[in-house]
């Protein structure tokens, strides 16, 4: 991933000054009852994308997103999708690197790129007087990017370093076994940023091959968000996105179910052991989606009154934080959890969770605790549209799951909908098979467990 930050001209610098004005209003335009102010916008030439327009300041957030992550690497080449992240903005067109860098500069045009395993992504925000240049440099990254050697050499140092920093971190470390342990040999069980060998492993025509596969306009997804109108936005899309190709050449990925029950041990020499567990979970488009959403809130979705973080962390101090999430895929869906502790309190620890997971499964929450979770999270959820970014975000995320343009409106009472018998219902199929674990630490003698806390007095 590369994101640029640069010196912000003063009058750049006053528009971002009114940017917390600008998402109270876009606050009240795109939060839930106000889905109408979502347009879906169409191209002369075919290409959609949806559009909140807020004109008090003359700020133009676009996020967009492609079929294909690090998923399409080829086998010993991975890194290829990630490192491909890092080029783009590194000379495009008649332009070489310093050119371009210092066009966006000039502009104060804020661009980046990301992936994931299943999805290439770009973000780009403008003042508003400058979209026609930042519209130009937008489209000459993504349909010539250049690949220079010395920008591809550069972006590659850059990557390996970045790659060994990581090696050092137990919980990236953790990621990386845990993907590994319950994905095997399937591409989601990769590490998408690569290897310090196969990111070596990478040659020029192996990204340009990767730009041709991935970039096309079928399943190109697009939000914009700020002061631009439908009918500019409409030939805009096509001078942005119209020169890619109809259709990408991607290789298919087959579906898959992660392991459950499965345990592996990375034996290194860290203060504290950082753990990942979990169990197949659910694609967004399941039912149980919403269900699942609110079992997963109670027993460990990061709060403080979270099952797992009382036990855990409020109880027994075993760890500053600990915390479970949904993760819907494009091929998979897994429910997972994170915890860092003390290495010879590690299967204390992990006995809490199989505890925890087993009493949710077998008892359930009570009535008050689904009513608290439901108040969280539609509470909480204005707090996604509080700035441009985050709008723009939001609506990229609910066009890239298919939820409908009328999500924002629907959510929270597709959240109210959901009953005490529902959630135990989602919790017994989610939870009914032994947990996975990977542990990153060292193998050290354990401890006895904590004595269990006595009730607090009323």
């Amino acid at each position: 991933m590369t994101s640029r930050r640069f010196p912000i001209p003063s009058r750049f610098g006053a528009v971002l000054a009114l940017v917390a004005v600008f998402a109270v209003g876009l606050l009240g335009a795109v939060a839930p009852a106000a889905a109408g102010r979502i347009q879906k916008v169409v191209s002369p030439g075919g290409i959609e994308a949806w559009l909140v327009e807020e004109h008090a300041v003359p700020l133009i957030a676009v996020d967009f997103s492609f079929e294909g992550g690090s998923t399409q690497d080829p086998t010993g080449k991975e890194g290829t999708v990630n490192l491909l992240t890092t080029l783009l903005d590194e000379g495009a067109g008649d332009l070489d690197s310093q050119t371009y860098q210092t066009k966006l500069e000039e502009s104060a045009i804020d661009l980046s790129f990301s992936e994931d395993l299943d999805r290439f992504s770009g973000e780009m925000k403008t003042l508003s007087e400058n979209r026609d240049r930042a519209f130009d440099l937008l489209a000459l990254a993504l349909a010539k990017p250049r690949f220079d050697k010395e920008a591809v050499e550069r972006m590659r140092t850059q990557t390996i370093a970045a790659l060994r920093r990581a090696s050092r971190n137990p919980e990236t470390v953790a990621s990386r076994l845990w993907a590994k342990t319950v994905f095997g040999d399937h591409p989601y069980g990769r590490p998408g940023e690569g290897t310090e060998a196969t990111v070596q492993a990478i040659g020029i025509a192996d990204l340009k091959a990767a730009h041709d596969h991935i970039f096309a306009r079928k399943g190109l997804k697009i939000a914009v968000v700020g002061d631009i109108d439908a009918a500019t936005l409409g030939p805009a899309l096509d001078r942005i996105f119209g020169a890619l190709p109809a259709e990408s050449r991607l290789t298919a990925v087959a579906e898959t179910t992660p392991k459950a029950g499965v345990s592996a041990h990375d034996a290194v020499d860290v203060p504290q052991a950082a753990i990942r567990f979990g169990l197949p979970g659910l694609k967004r488009a399941d039912p149980d989606f919403i269900a699942a959403y609110l079992m997963n809130h109670i027993l460990g979705g990061g709060t403080f009154s979270s099952w797992l973080y009382t036990e855990v962390r409020e109880k027994r101090g075993l760890a500053y934080t600990i915390a479970t999430g949904l993760v819907p895929q494009e091929h998979a869906g897994q429910f997972v959890g994170f915890v860092g502790t003390s290495a010879e309190r590690v299967d204390e620890t992990m006995g809490l969770v199989r505890r925890e997971l087993a009493r949710m499964r077998d008892v359930g929450p009570t009535e008050e605790e689904l009513v608290a979770a439901k108040a969280y999270l539609i509470g909480s959820y204005p707090l996604r549209f509080d700035t441009s970014d985050k709008i723009a975000g939001a609506l990229l995320g609910i066009q890239v799951e298919n939820l409908g343009i009328d999500y924002v409106d629907k959510r929270n009472a597709m959240i109210e909908a959901v009953t005490l018998d529902d959630v135990k219902r989602v919790a017994g199929r989610l939870l009914a098979e032994a947990p996975s674990f990977v542990v990153v630490g060292p193998n050290v003698p354990q401890a006895p467990p904590t004595p269990e806390p006595s009730p607090k007095k009323k």
